[in-house]
């Protein structure tokens, strides 16, 4: 196994990894919509949110040596179902043509003033 650490990302808050790579696969821990380079900054609703966690999961992916081309599986975690639609709509506009298997999972929440969480499983290599 090897663990993943970048500084392009957000730091681990507890005792995990930001991503592991293990048999040709790369297992990236949920990612929040956190902005390491403005940590103070305003985060904005779900469509920002959901850019910012999508730019987290592709830093944490290229450390590893992979990328969102790569991505075979997501899993995106919301506070609300009413999130679905802008989150959707900036996903679709990030990912492309490239269309992983996902699912969008409706949670009670997320610590303040987070609302939605990203997943992500992808090959190793480009």
């Amino acid at each position: 196994m090897k663990y993943i650490h970048t500084d392009a990302a957000p730091q681990p808050a507890g005792h995990y990894s930001q991503a592991v790579v293990y048999g040709g696969v790369v297992y990236v821990a949920g990612m929040l919509g956190h902005d390491p380079a403005n940590p103070d900054g305003d985060i904005g609703g779900p469509a920002e949110q959901a850019r910012q966690a999508l730019k987290n999961v592709e830093k944490v992916l290229e450390a590893a040596g992979s990328g969102l081309d790569s991505v075979v599986r997501m899993e995106i975690f919301v506070s609300d179902v009413e999130h679905w639609g802008p989150v959707n709509q900036v996903y679709a506009e990030v990912m492309g043509d490239h269309k992983p298997a996902r699912a969008i999972v409706p949670v009670k929440r997320f610590r303040d003033p987070y609302v939605l969480e990203i997943v992500a499983t992808a090959a190793l290599g480009r």
